[in-house]
């Protein structure tokens, strides 16, 4: 397996990560080299040790972060040369659990693994991936999933260039180690906004149908204020001709709401549908 590879692992995701960093739009927030300022917080108050700002972060923190927190987590010692690579570059932007879970899914494709998609690397999921018999191939797969799950965050628009070209350099580099190759530095190249955190708490999910089968998110609270009026004024239906129009105009308005809100209902669903399996909202209970 593939212990050796950590340090030439490590120095490639460390140019895609660059320097110090605070987007407004990064859900990560402030990071340095890949850490977030939260990541650091909970490190320094574990060694007993007043926080400080993530700029300030030593070379032997970061080492060792990135070993505790994202290599050992995606079991990268026990991975195949090049696997290892492709699984610690996606633990580092996006978390070790969905790292893991794009490698549950590739091997699920290839029906070589039929557990759970939990992002938890067990017996199961190793045992499947001792019967790949070309890396390359997955890698290439997982690649794609983790491409899907990059389109379908609302930050795509601002950070997808970098995020692509990370992980075509990614897999790249993981399919040169796995076909017994040295990556060539050529192929390394730092793209702006490749080192933003990709998460799934940023998913462009629409909202769900706030009640009823006919009333969306995006008309319910309007719906019911238009009934509420509509009831109001209509015990004096026969007052006026104005009156009366008034009633008319607000019992067209509900209809419309409540049409539009049915409308958004059914996009809603179908669009978390879709979505699901890219950003394993169908998570399968582990067997």
């Amino acid at each position: 397996m593939a212990a050796e590879n950590y340090a030439s692992s490590l120095s490639r995701i460390l140019v895609h990560e660059g320097g110090f960093s605070n987007h407004p739009k990064d859900p990560g927030g402030a990071t340095m080299k890949g850490v977030t300022q939260r990541v650091y917080d909970a490190y320094r108050q574990r060694k007993g040790l007043t926080t400080r700002t993530v700029r300030s972060i030593t070379s032997a923190e970061l080492a060792e972060i990135y070993k505790t927190q994202y290599a050992n987590a995606v079991r990268f010692d026990a991975l195949p040369i090049g696997l290892d690579h492709v699984q610690f570059d996606g633990s580092v932007n996006s978390g070790p659990a969905q790292s893991n879970k794009w490698l549950q899914r590739a091997l699920q494709q290839l029906g070589l693994y039929r557990g759970g998609i939990d992002g938890v690397i067990g017996n199961g999921t190793l045992e499947a991936v001792n019967q790949v018999n070309d890396v390359d191939a997955l890698i290439a797969r997982i690649c794609e999933i983790r491409k899907a799950f990059l389109r379908a965050l609302k930050t795509f628009p601002t950070f997808g260039r970098g995020w692509v070209a990370r992980v075509d350099q990614v897999g790249d580099a993981g399919q040169d180690w796995a076909q017994g190759s040295v990556p060539s530095d050529t192929n390394l190249v730092y793209v702006a906004g490749m080192e933003r955190k990709a998460l799934v708490s940023d998913a462009a999910l629409p909202a769900v149908p706030v009640s009823g089968p006919t009333v969306g998110a995006a008309g319910g609270s309007l719906g019911l204020m238009l009934e509420g009026a509509r009831q109001s004024i209509e015990p004096y239906a026969g007052v006026s001709s104005f009156v009366g129009n008034v009633l008319v105009g607000l019992t067209i308005g509900s209809a419309i709401v409540a049409i539009g809100g049915m409308a958004w209902g059914l996009y809603a669903a179908h669009r978390r549908r879709k979505l699901a399996p890219l950003l394993d909202l169908d998570v399968a209970p582990a067997s």
